[in-house]
C-alpha cells in the first residue's frame, strides 16, 4: 500500500453553497475558473476533451451531478490517470471549496509547491467570480 503526501487546498465563498455547486460542476465552466485544468473543453461521450495548460491534449472524466457537492474528476494524459478530489461543503450561509492534492513520485517537492499555488488561483478565481 502507498500513501501520499497531501494538501487540502480550501477557499470560502460567501455565497450559497448549492449555487457555487451548481455552477463549479457545470463542465465547460471549468475552463472560465480552472486555468489549471485546461481550455478548450469539448464533449466526447462520457468524457472531456481538453488543452492542459502547456497545450498538450488530455481527457477528463467528471462526476456525474450530485447532492453531496462532489466535483471530483479524472484526468487522462500521456498515459497516466490522475484523480482529483473536490467537494463544495456548506460554511454558514456561505461554502467551502476544497481540493486534495496528491504529491504522486513523479512531482518534486518544487513541482507539488507549484501545483498548490496554481489549485490555490484557481479557487481564488472561482471565489471572485461567484461573489461580484
Amino acid at each position: 500500500m502507498t500513501i501520499y503526501k497531501s494538501r487540502i487546498i480550501t477557499v470560502s465563498i460567501d455565497r450559497d453553497w448549492r449555487e457555487v455547486y451548481d455552477f463549479a460542476s457545470i463542465p465547460e465552466n471549468f475552463q472560465r475558473w480552472a486555468a489549471g485544468l485546461g481550455r478548450r473543453f469539448e464533449r466526447s461521450g462520457e468524457e472531456w476533451t481538453a488543452e492542459d495548460p502547456d497545450g498538450r491534449s488530455i481527457r477528463i472524466r467528471f462526476s456525474r451531478p450530485n447532492e453531496l457537492g462532489v466535483l471530483d474528476h479524472i484526468v487522462f494524459a500521456e498515459g497516466k490517470e490522475t484523480r482529483n478530489a473536490v467537494r463544495v461543503v456548506p460554511n454558514g450561509t456561505g461554502a467551502e471549496v476544497m481540493f486534495v492534492l496528491l504529491r504522486t513520485p513523479d512531482m518534486t517537492e518544487g513541482t507539488f509547491a507549484d501545483d498548490a499555488e496554481a489549485v490555490q488561483r484557481d479557487l481564488n478565481t472561482l471565489k471572485a467570480m461567484l461573489e461580484r
